[in-house]
């Protein structure tokens, strides 16, 4: 059975062997990376384990605008209680996992966070062929992004999450 869960540091060695799994050499974060993360959001980073094995995970901290711009890349902060855009800067799922639906599981979970948390929205970027991926999870393409991380071309994805939160808390 799938479990949903926030990260721990022991965790850290099985995220890494995903992360390169799943982006090249110029794309993945770094272990350093990932033990930044680890330590400053823990509570935005979602591990998915089935059996206390991780097949998957999704991260990224709350920013105050509706891209990602590749500084985040290199230095995060901890999170607000409340407000801004719950970024994505990582989604992956282990090479044995893939096609049991493990990401649409964590975007899922992601997108409940981030109402929880009235976040204005949920940001991320993505290469051309995940595009349509995350249109049908509701996500707004917003064209070519300014990244430049590793040398490839990235696209805005936006999901506005504010008319949620209006009907849920209002």
């Amino acid at each position: 059975m799938l479990v949903l869960r926030n990260v721990r540091p022991s965790d850290l060695e099985h995220l890494v062997r995903i992360e390169n799994e799943g982006f090249s050499q110029e794309e993945a974060a770094t272990k350093e990376a990932f033990a930044k993360r680890i330590a400053l959001i823990p509570d935005t980073f979602i591990v998915a384990e089935n059996d206390g094995e991780i097949l998957g995970y999704i991260n990224g901290p709350v920013i105050d605008r509706p891209y990602i711009t590749d500084d985040l890349f290199k230095e995060i902060k901890a999170n607000p209680d409340k407000g801004g855009y719950q970024s994505v800067l990582g989604l992956a799922v282990s090479e044995k996992a893939r096609g049991q639906g493990v990401a649409k599981k964590l975007m899922d979970a992601w997108e409940e966070l981030a109402q929880e948390n009235e976040r204005e929205g949920v940001t991320l970027t993505c290469k051309e062929e995940l595009v349509p991926f995350y249109e049908k999870q509701g996500f707004a393409n917003r064209g070519r992004s300014e990244s430049q991380h590793g040398g490839v071309i990235w696209y805005n994805l936006v999901k506005d999450l504010a008319s949620c939160n209006d009907l849920r808390f209002g």
